[in-house]
């Protein structure tokens, strides 16, 4: 079992910056893809950044050039840094977790992600 616990969540005004989070602890595995997910009040969770064991990242359309993930293995913490914020991006934010390689078209998909944290809100006023 992985437990995820996420942090970093706040108030900023746009064009703020704020950098998440996500602390695993529990089982290893030597092939993986962690994720960020966010949800809107009466959206769906979406995916937002993907990063896998080989450093492999992807990003929607709508935060590329302003979030960066990035995985430190040896701290076993994910990142997501957020920059140039907007209001559109206020969310619950949320890590995930797979043990394994997730291939073209599952890696921002939530179906695909077996551990989840309790989310941290994000919140961007204009």
């Amino acid at each position: 079992h992985v437990h995820l616990v996420e942090s970093g969540g706040g108030s900023v005004q746009s064009g703020g910056s704020l950098r998440l989070s996500c602390v695993a602890t529990g089982r290893t595995y030597n092939s993986y893809s962690l994720a960020w997910f966010r949800q809107a009040p009466g959206e769906e969770r979406a995916g937002v950044a993907h990063i896998d064991h080989a450093g492999t990242t992807k990003y929607i359309d709508s935060v590329k050039g302003r979030f960066t993930i990035s995985y430190d293995s040896a701290k076993n913490t994910l990142y997501l840094e957020m920059t140039s914020l907007k209001p559109e991006d206020t969310a619950m934010y949320y890590c995930a977790k797979v043990g394994y390689y997730l291939g073209v078209g599952r890696k921002l998909n939530p179906k695909d992600y077996t551990y989840w944290g309790q989310g941290t809100q994000v919140t961007v006023s204009s």
